[in-house]
């Protein structure tokens, strides 16, 4: 079957899920031990760093999800 794209079509290979795989749990090992930190550490101005780095991960996390997401939908 041959079919031209005017684009690429929207989808996710299994090489694309294994690196998102990578990706969200490279930043999910972060988070939880980034929140685990936070238990130990008294100085507030790395406390509100490491709150502002755990909020990245937790969007990147989010990111991958919504990618995988849209391409469930074919979005």
């Amino acid at each position: 079957m041959n079919e031209n794209y005017k684009k690429a079509p929207n989808i996710l290979t299994d090489k694309d899920l294994a690196y998102l795989k990578d990706i969200f749990g490279w930043n999910h090992t972060a988070y939880k031990n980034e929140m685990e930190a936070l238990n130990y550490i008294e100085d507030k101005s790395v406390k509100d760093m490491i709150t502002e780095a755990t909020k990245l991960f937790k969007e990147n996390m989010n990111l991958v999800l919504d990618i995988v997401k849209d391409g469930e939908n074919g979005k």
